[in-house]
């Protein structure tokens, strides 16, 4: 590590402040959030008594403070709504596992902190700042551009191997053995893992894919689409990230055949998935090894990881079974040890991690905050009206976010980022539900008038 990591740290909450100062609010948001996930060191500072302090955190308080003083009027013109509740769930949620596992009052405050600026800040800005359509379509489209900026970087780590962190920052942000996929380098750039680029870049694609068919974006800088397209899919290919391709396959099939029928029921898959997955392997119904099976047909040297993933999976879960409402809490609790006390499990999967630590109440609370706001589009809007132009980047950033929790099914890799868009996505039909209401009330003046005041009279 070198002093550069330091530097950047806790340089960036005074950064952001002042792009805030030079930039209106919601483009000094997306700035601040995109180049933060993208190139920022992964470090982490501990604070006692409050969460640790990261490159997240760090745009999550200095968004926060800067919105405060540059723009208080959108902070204090937020409201909550029942939409709300599953994040406000999720984040107190840490203090009932506390609680309940007799962990104290302090511990239980402290961990609620610590989901609340990891989850709940990232929601909250997302339900301030991109609560229409117009911001959601900016937003949209900084993810985009963020994995055309990332499309050279991966091409220099797919080449030299991952070394931009080290070359910057000192030092690699993973063991490097986990970066060597199929007799080449999977790229990490300065994100903590090649699967978490991965799916940056397949969430980039398929934005980009769907803003070239349905015709809202012909050019970036005077390059047209078609070619990025090709070009990040292509990039997208070579990170090596084998679930992250599959997603992207998935994503693309579900837009395309909803367009084809007009009609939900890919939509309503893609939500079903892994409240079936979850609720199946939570209750310890289905053990998964014939699923482990069939992928070891197809595919020896994926099945090997997978397997491994299931074969913790289902020790976890035993576990986890003992205090299933609200888990075992922090200080790995959850996990399962052997007789000299060495940790025995491993865990990959977020929902495992969350369903050991805050049980039932825990992966409920997560799976609705993420899940909700796609129901709430799919109720809202009608199928062709999905892929209006006005209204598709909200219609990407839904499937975005059902690909994002199939991934959590088995990887555990936080991304505030989709957070922004959940909450924005609650914001929009909140806003869009009493918009309706409103353009309601002369209409029902006018019935009004005409029962009550005939024009023959």
């Amino acid at each position: 590590m070198n002093i550069l990591v330091p530097i950047m740290m806790f340089g960036w909450i005074p950064i952001v402040i002042g792009l805030f100062s030079r930039l209106p609010p919601r483009r000094a948001v997306i700035t601040s959030f995109l180049f933060a996930w993208m190139f920022l060191p992964m470090a982490e500072y501990p604070i006692p008594g409050l969460p640790d302090y990261t490159k997240m955190s760090a745009t999550c308080w200095g968004v926060l403070i800067a919105a405060l003083m540059f723009d208080s009027n959108s902070v204090f013109s937020f409201r909550f709504k029942i939409i709300d509740i599953p994040m406000i769930v999720w984040c107190i949620c840490p203090a009932l596992s506390s609680l309940s596992n007799d962990l104290g009052l302090y511990d239980g405050v402290s961990e609620s902190l610590a989901q609340t600026v990891t989850w709940g800040f990232p929601y909250f800005i997302g339900r301030i700042y991109f609560n229409d359509l117009e911001s959601l379509k900016e937003f949209t489209f900084g993810i985009f551009i963020g994995g055309i900026i990332y499309m050279p970087l991966c091409w220099f780590e797919i080449r030299f191997s991952p070394q931009l962190h080290r070359i910057f920052y000192g030092y690699h942000q993973r063991a490097f053995v986990q970066t060597i996929r199929y007799g080449g380098f999977r790229p990490m750039v300065f994100m903590e893992h090649g699967l978490m680029v991965g799916i940056w870049m397949i969430s980039a694609t398929l934005i980009g894919l769907w803003a070239w068919v349905t015709g809202i974006l012909k050019k970036v800088r005077g390059i047209p689409i078609p070619i990025l397209v090709i070009l990040l899919l292509i990039t997208s290919v070579l990170c090596k990230s084998t679930g992250a391709i599959a997603l992207f396959i998935m994503g693309a099939t579900v837009l395309l055949i909803t367009k084809k029928i007009k009609m939900n029921i890919l939509f309503i898959c893609l939500v079903l998935l892994p409240i079936l997955y979850v609720s199946t392997r939570a209750t310890g119904y289905w053990n998964a090894e014939n699923f482990a099976m069939f992928v070891y047909k197809h595919d020896k040297e994926r099945a090997q990881s997978l397997w491994t993933r299931i074969d913790n999976e289902n020790i976890l879960i035993e576990k986890a079974l003992e205090k299933k409402f609200f888990g075992w809490g922090g200080w790995g609790r959850s996990r399962v040890y052997d007789d000299e006390g060495q940790d025995i499990t491993i865990t990959d999967g977020l929902w495992i991690i969350v369903f050991g630590k805050n049980g039932i109440l825990g992966i409920a609370a997560l799976m609705s905050s993420i899940l909700i706001p796609i129901i709430a589009v799919m109720k809202f809007y009608r199928p062709h009206e999905l892929f209006n132009q006005k209204v598709i980047p909200v219609t990407i950033l839904s499937v975005l976010l059902g690909l994002y929790m199939i991934d959590s099914l088995l990887n555990a890799m936080v991304n505030p980022i989709f957070m922004v868009a959940s909450g924005g996505i609650s914001g929009l039909i909140k806003e869009s539900l009493e918009e309706k209401e409103v353009q309601q009330i002369p209409i029902l003046e006018s019935i009004g008038k005409m029962i009550y005041q005939p024009r023959f009279l």
